[in-house]
């Protein structure tokens, strides 16, 4: 089975979007994402340097917009679900992977996403937070050293890293002293995502989130608050379009259980991952946690035919043999985006 992934914010590089504006038609498919996020992504896709593009208002549009640019020039007029099993995205990939999924359209996830953005730029310039990555150490040791240093495990996402969010001074602290065997590595965010910090940008956003035009999930669409597929019915297989609203608004404020996605694929029995642009963060993850499991970062457009590959040697359509949504798990708990 193929799994089609996502990434988050902090995956986003200088000029990362250059040289798929040279293959044809991407010029004009991120103009009009452009318009629909009202943000100029051929600018900052191209032009903008590295702090520009750190503002959560522009890279998470910019994000979106690069998967499903990824996206787009993979399948060349295939649908998502004749190829993929199971999508998933990465905190703000998640709503990529709602759109890999047909829950919402190109230009509605890059809609809804400025939506999102700008209600979480907002939240973080209230109050001086940020992010760090804790790599290494005893699983259960760093989340108590999160917990005791006043911190939030804002992404839990197996091979070793848990990203602590909180004050920056208290980050400053666990990086002075850090938990044992671990490693506290300042991340490039600009607040302190999923975790109560956002709640206004929760209550911004939950409120654009719930009208939002979309339609039910056309595969398997994992959520990061638990790893496991929406809740399907016999006129939703998949899921409900207005449950993925609610999860996409509630996970502004929880924690990403990237890890529990994770092993829910290896439970589905995912053979092959393909991560959208800006890829690597998820493949380097995966390559750690899913033993087995092939692997390729679409960074470029350079990466497109080994992507294909993959696609056609653990890609299949689907038909009565392939696991369906009742098969799906539902786990319990134990360099990255945010």
């Amino acid at each position: 089975m193929l799994a089609i992934v996502c990434p988050g914010q902090g995956s986003q590089t200088p000029g990362f979007l250059s040289p798929w504006l040279d293959l044809p038609g991407v010029r004009e498919q991120v103009e009009g994402l452009s318009d629909a996020a009202g943000v100029d992504l051929v600018r900052h896709g191209t032009e903008s340097d590295a702090e520009t593009i750190r503002d959560t208002a522009v890279a998470q549009p910019l994000i979106v917009a690069a998967s499903l640019v990824a996206l787009r020039v993979l399948l060349d007029g295939r649908s998502p679900e004749d190829v993929a099993g199971v999508t998933a995205g990465h905190s703000v990939g998640e709503l990529a992977a709602a759109a890999v999924a047909g829950v919402l359209t190109d230009d509605g996830a890059v809609g809804l996403v400025a939506h999102r953005a700008r209600a979480m730029a907002d939240a973080a310039a209230a109050e001086a937070t940020g992010m760090s990555a804790v790599v290494g150490g005893d699983p259960q040791g760093v989340l108590e050293a999160i917990a005791a240093a006043g911190l939030h495990p804002a992404n839990v996402n197996g091979g070793g890293q848990v990203v602590a969010a909180g004050s920056l001074e208290a980050l400053a602290a666990l990086a002075a002293a850090p938990p044992a065997k671990a490693r506290v590595i300042p991340l490039q965010v600009a607040g302190a995502f999923h975790t109560p910090y956002m709640q206004t940008a929760h209550e911004r956003f939950a409120a654009v989130a719930t009208g939002w035009p979309a339609a039910d999930p056309r595969l398997l669409l994992l959520s990061d608050a638990d790893g496991a597929a929406y809740p399907a019915s016999p006129q939703a297989p998949f899921g409900r379009a207005a449950d993925v609203l609610a999860r996409l608004a509630a996970q502004v404020v929880a924690p990403v259980r990237w890890d529990l996605c994770q092993e829910t694929m290896l439970a589905l029995g995912v053979t092959g991952l393909v991560e959208l642009a800006p890829a690597g963060v998820l493949t380097g993850l995966a390559r750690r946690t899913l033993p087995g499991v092939e692997t390729v970062a679409v960074k470029s457009p350079a990466d497109v035919d080994a992507a294909l590959d993959l696609v056609a040697r653990h890609g299949a359509a689907r038909d009565a043999s392939r696991p369906g949504p009742d098969a799906t798990p539902s786990p319990t708990a134990e360099e990255t985006p945010a």
